[in-house]
């Protein structure tokens, strides 16, 4: 079974897109351990709208926080103070996609980040990368922290246009698994998701 972490180099590089292409592609269960940010929708909200599959399960969030921010500041800010113990991977027989919130070194709480959920679970993790003026030095520092605390890469996603000089020394670079990269889309839809999830499922070898 695939149970993946779905981290990224920043925030908003695709994360949750690629967690609905790779939850329908594996008609895997999602789960969002901590969301920060309510307003307009979720990203779970987001994954089970771009989901077709009738197995894919949806579990719960651990924590909904209201404050669209860090999740340290806006678990404070409710007067909430998260902990490792307070988080169990979810008991499913099946493919699990876990996404986690903003960067691999977002705080979750003093001395508890995204990356030490990844290792308290043991996933292999897939990372989105997005092209930007930083996101070579984004995306080797990224690679290089999971490498660090032992974590396996399962693969690399580039998502948004093309950039072959970015693309290609990071590849170079680094040597890891490169996943199907996807377009700029202007419009991200079901029947999108569904086109890239093939691709995804080839790539697995499915």
């Amino acid at each position: 079974m695939e149970k993946l972490f779905i981290t990224g180099i920043g925030t908003d590089v695709g994360k949750t897109l690629v967690s609905a292409i790779l939850t329908e592609a594996l008609q895997a269960d999602y789960w969002k351990p901590v969301q920060a940010g309510l307003e307009p929708t979720t990203d779970a909200a987001t994954v089970r709208s771009l989901v077709r599959n009738p197995v894919s399960k949806f579990w719960p969030e651990r924590y909904q926080l209201q404050l669209p921010a860090s999740p340290h500041a806006a678990a404070a800010a409710e007067g909430l103070e998260l902990r490792a113990t307070d988080f169990q991977l979810p008991a499913t027989d099946n493919h699990l996609i876990v996404e986690g919130a903003g960067g691999l070194l977002v705080p979750l709480a003093p001395g508890l980040l995204i990356a030490d959920l990844a290792q308290q679970f043991q996933l292999e993790v897939v990372v989105v990368s997005r092209n930007y003026l930083g996101s070579i030095n984004h995306t080797l520092l990224t690679l290089e922290a999971l490498q660090a605390r032992g974590l396996r890469i399962r693969g690399l996603v580039f998502n948004g246009e093309p950039t072959p000089a970015t693309e290609d020394f990071i590849s170079a670079h680094t040597n890891v698994p490169l996943m199907p990269r996807l377009r700029q889309e202007t419009e991200v839809s079901a029947a999108v998701v569904s086109e890239y999830a093939a691709t995804f499922r080839a790539w697995f070898g499915l």
